[in-house]
């Protein structure tokens, strides 16, 4: 490919709005446009980085012996309303209606149509197991669309859906999507980990997600090294590091009332007291199931993660408005506590508050529900009796509960995800089958999905320098990229010209950047774009002399012309 035939508007300034590393240099290298909040245009160059993800994601699904079909993404809210979903999903689906007045739906993910699918066309466990995959546009109205192609409202996704006859079949299929997953992966150059991870939505009883570390993720993993457990932190359990002494004298042992004056975080208190904040008790004030007020307790080093408070509770939760603290308490936020409330008020306490845990019986400071006072000498058991539930986001340096040893935290991106949905969905979308003796039976589903475009931005995430794009040899958008210094020069042109058509007839891709532009500029696009292996044809192309350089890093060497497919294939082969 000629660079003076493609379209490859590169950029020399980062986008105002970027922060992400993927974000500025797929823009800056002309592989992505944005077109509207969360919405984007992949360019050529963008294009061929996601058709060489799509090529690995289909050989690998296909070598588990799953089928390739393409669904509908506008759906009749039929099917969607049968499974409960329609009104369980909140403003992040797209709704419509046709010119008839009948709902409609933009699918974010496809259970529903599958199962209805199946529904029809399956009627006999001789049919069974099943694996049907698409690569399809999916819609989810993101409220926090940023990071470039992280989080956006409109995305190319790869899901497939196991059929089973029962639970053993869908172990089955689950495992063989697991380890194709690791392989689809492994191939894109990523380094990922596959984690526990609570199914939400998408309903069912075991739940994986795959998760690539990098700064720009917006998730976090809990890690052991010593077992090797990994969990998403809305459902890693783990045994908190024991709170920080205080300076005896400074919090007695019988509740007393301290007035503090303006002092309503945790940092503001603890510093006011001069006590550790793990020595206070963080008390937030929750909505669940409606509006009943739910008090949730963590230890003040602590963050509650609600998604950890939803499961206990079953049932969704948010943060009380600052209104409703008043109402239901009589104080302000930052003066709550949770010492003599109304029965009405259910309290629920981090595990790590329990009596005779890793605080032991230790005083804690709370606020005394009257403003501008908190209450010093409060001892979990003594003063007030919650329930205790795991609610607190695990954090680096706690223990892990199988091993003993320390976990870490990292953040992540979330590139993949693989549930076992048993009957959520077939068994109100009638999809059954006979058995053996004729007994009609759900299908057992599991659901299976990948984001190329998330696996291309976590590339860039874990594969660039001040340069540019390093990218991963197997989803660069070419193979080799010749730089012509001298477009003009007849010499150099011929010289351009045979590498390209012998090594493509070694199978390899080039981008022959043949434009009347400066050699400056052609490197810094060369460097930018990330192609792993670079030929610069120069002045001594009369001398049958090119420049072979790795884009990993290495020294550039001067190569003869008749060994230069060689060279290439050894840098080849040693690329990343």
């Amino acid at each position: 490919m000629r660079a003076s035939e493609l379209f490859m508007p590169t950029l020399k300034e980062d986008p105002a709005d970027a922060e992400a590393v993927s974000h500025k240099l797929l823009v800056r290298g002309g592989f992505i446009r944005q077109f509207a909040a969360g919405i984007y245009m992949f360019l050529p160059l963008g294009w061929r980085v996601m058709e060489r993800i799509n090529d690995i994601i289909r050989e690998e699904m296909n070598a588990i012996g799953a089928q390739e079909l393409s669904m509908p993404t506008l759906h009749p809210a039929e099917v969607w309303k049968a499974t409960g979903r329609y009104d369980a999903i909140g403003s992040e689906m797209f709704r419509l209606k046709d010119r008839n007045a009948r709902d409609m739906v933009l699918a974010m993910t496809h259970e529903e149509a599958f199962a209805w699918l199946a529904s029809r066309e399956l009627r006999s466990y001789r049919e069974l197991p099943q694996i049907w995959y698409q690569i399809q546009i999916k819609f989810r109205d993101e409220p926090r669309a940023k990071g470039g192609i992280l989080r956006v409202r409109e995305f190319l996704m790869k899901d497939s859906y196991s059929f089973d006859m029962d639970a053993e079949g869908l172990d089955v299929s689950y495992e063989m999507h697991a380890r194709a997953y690791d392989r689809i992966f492994k191939r894109c150059g990523l380094t990922f980990y596959r984690v526990e991870s609570d199914p939400g939505m998408m309903g069912g009883a075991t739940a994986h997600e795959y998760m690539a570390p990098t700064p720009a993720g917006e998730d976090k993993v809990a890690l052991c090294a010593g077992c090797g457990y990994a969990a998403n932190v809305e459902l890693a359990v783990s045994v908190a590091q024991a709170p920080e002494p205080y300076e005896e004298g400074t919090i007695p042992s019988d509740v007393v009332e301290v007035p503090t004056p303006e002092c309503r975080t945790i940092d503001e208190v603890s510093q006011f007291l001069g006590v550790p904040p793990s020595s206070l008790i963080k008390s937030l004030l929750m909505m669940a199931d409606g509006n009943k007020p739910v008090l949730a307790l963590v230890r003040g080093d602590h963050e509650l993660h609600e998604a950890k408070l939803v499961r206990h509770l079953k049932s969704d939760t948010r943060p009380a408005h600052p209104d409703e603290v008043i109402d239901a308490l009589g104080v302000e936020v930052g003066f709550v506590g949770p010492v003599n409330l109304s029965d009405d008020i259910r309290v629920i306490a981090d595990d790590s508050l329990r009596p005779g845990g890793v605080g032991g019986e230790r005083p804690y400071v709370t606020g005394a529900n009257k403003a501008h006072t908190h209450l010093c000498g409060v001892i979990v058991g003594r003063d007030f009796s919650p329930e205790f539930a795991d609610l607190r986001e695990a954090r680096s340096g706690d223990t892990c509960l199988r091993c003993g040893a320390a976990l870490s935290v990292e953040q992540v991106l979330e590139i993949g995800n693989i549930f076992k949905l048993g009957t959520k969905y077939s068994k109100p979308l009638k999809a059954t089958v006979l058995d053996e003796s004729g007994t009609e039976r759900p299908i057992v589903m599991g659901s299976y999905g990948i984001g190329p475009a998330r696996i291309s931005a976590a590339a860039v995430e874990q594969h660039y320098d001040e340069k540019g794009i390093v990218w991963p040899k197997s989803i660069a958008p070419f193979d080799v990229h010749i730089v012509q210094i001298k477009s003009e020069d007849e010499v150099q042109t011929k010289v351009a010209q045979s590498l390209h058509n012998l090594l493509a007839q070694e199978g390899f891709t080039c981008l022959w950047d043949d434009r009347p532009e400066r050699p400056g500029v052609k490197f810094k696009d060369a460097e930018l774009i990330g192609c792993p292996v670079r030929l610069t044809v120069g002045k001594k192309a009369g001398e049958r002399v090119v420049e072979v350089e790795a884009r990993a890093g290495g020294e550039r060497l001067e190569v003869p012309l008749e060994r230069v497919v060689a060279k290439v294939s050894r840098l080849w082969e040693e690329a990343p």
